[in-house]
């Protein structure tokens, strides 16, 4: 899969280099195609060419078609094919697509790829129908429908890409896109198993929700409302973004970015915003979305169970209860190494980028969890630009690693967790340990 993608993205910075997939008089290099082609591919969001005023109809188009199988992912747009041919799925086809869509068992999954393949479309279709009649206030139907399809595509899929060149800024105050836009990223982000989990219990196919789905739900709507709290205390006097707008504005601002975690959209200039606004920022971009969506980070069921797990070690419970369900240990641990990993990964790429790029700490601390995050909200470069069109070449392909790192990092290290571990003859007498 992995291999696949790179290849894909190579195809796309090809497609991107042709002289009319660019406007003219507009110089692109190989290394800001290569850029875009990941940044679409791993639906990220961020940018160091203008996607507006840069591209042409046709560059647009290529960046869409790479969100969109970028987003739903090489091996399930494979699976959708062979379905369409008639073809049946083997074993090891079932095996890939159930690990990269972080389902829980191989029955039923060509019925789930068919689900996702409906719900995507679906849901797609219906935003991109509500913003092209909104569009149309503004400008002609047919400017409108692109510009509805294109978003309606980009805010499912959590990708960040706009074709607007200050994101969603002229449309700060409008409750209607920023309704739709938020609504399509939350659904983007909250993963199929959900959908799917959601429809057998409203057809009465079974009894109750999963844990799965209560935890996803419970946390996602923690993060949404924690965010649109916490930036609006943060900034609420701040005199560059905040002090002089109403509650309202504030509250529609601070729930748009909260919800735009996971997908880089922006309705203001984030860079105006207080240190410790856009920290809060970096660590609701680290949590992102949830298993099996479109969106990345370290997942809100992982980050849920590494919260819980502390809360039972301080009651002193012996094991890490939810919703009346035990945690296996197994998952206990996967997610304290996930959480390790991502902090370990986050801080050691952005003291590399440190001995490179000459920019503040936390801009580039910023910058790498939102490509690890595949986000794509960035500080800016001063323009329309994602900070890293400021970068080196060394520093862009640090930040193109590390949007790859995010797509594919947790489907390898998911694939080397699942095989069979290797049972020993013997254990150990128990060490015992002085910690805290």
């Amino acid at each position: 899969m992995a291999l696949a993608a790179l290849g894909l993205i190579v195809f796309g910075a090809c497609l991107l280099m042709l002289p009319f997939a660019t406007h003219p008089g507009v110089n692109i290099s190989f290394l800001d195609a290569l850029f875009t082609a990941t940044s679409a591919v791993c639906v990220t969001g961020l940018i160091v060419m203008d996607t507006p005023q840069d591209f042409t109809l046709f560059g647009q188009g290529v960046i869409l078609g790479l969100i969109q199988i970028g987003g739903l992912g090489y091996a399930l747009m494979a699976t959708m094919i062979l379905l369409i041919l008639g073809r049946r799925l083997g074993l090891r086809d079932r095996m890939m697509l159930s690990e990269s869509m972080n389902t829980m068992d191989l029955q039923g999954l060509v019925r789930f790829v068919k689900l996702v393949a409906i719900i995507t479309l679906g849901l797609e279709g219906i935003g991109a129908l509500l913003l092209t009649l909104r569009f149309a206030v503004d400008v002609s139907w047919g400017t409108a429908a692109y510009y509805g399809i294109f978003h309606a595509i980009s805010a499912f899929n959590n990708a960040g890409f706009a074709l607007f060149s200050d994101s969603f800024k002229s449309f700060q105050t409008d409750w209607t896109i920023n309704g739709i836009i938020t609504i399509l990223v939350i659904f983007g982000s909250i993963g199929f198993f959900v959908f799917e989990d959601l429809l057998g219990y409203l057809r009465g196919q079974r009894f109750r929700l999963q844990t799965h789905t209560k935890l996803v739900l419970v946390t996602t709507a923690l993060l949404i409302v924690g965010g649109t709290v916490g930036i609006t205390i943060l900034e609420w006097n701040n005199p560059s973004t905040f002090q002089s707008a109403s509650i309202g504005t504030k509250l529609t601002i601070s729930y748009f970015h909260s919800v735009s975690r996971t997908a880089g959209f922006t309705s203001m200039d984030i860079i105006d915003m207080r240190d410790a606004t856009l920290y809060f920022l970096l660590l609701l971009m680290a949590i992102g979305g949830s298993p099996g969506s479109m969106a990345g980070g370290l997942k809100t069921t992982t980050a849920a169970i590494v919260f819980l797990t502390m809360l039972s070690m301080l009651r002193r419970d012996k094991d890490v209860e939810i919703f009346h369900r035990r945690i296996p240990q197994d998952l206990i641990t996967r997610a304290l190494c996930f959480t390790i990993l991502a902090f370990v990964m986050i801080t050691g790429m952005t003291l590399l980028l440190d001995s490179t790029e000459s920019q503040p700490f936390l801009f580039l601390m910023f910058e790498v969890t939102s490509a690890m995050g595949i986000v794509g909200m960035s500080l800016g470069n001063g323009e329309t630009l994602s900070l890293s069109a400021l970068f080196t070449d060394f520093g862009k392909g640090m930040i193109m690693l590390s949007m790859l790192l995010g797509r594919f990092g947790p489907l390898m290290i998911g694939l080397f967790a699942i095989k069979t571990i290797v049972s020993k003859p013997y254990r150990y007498a128990k060490a015992r340990v002085i910690i805290g």
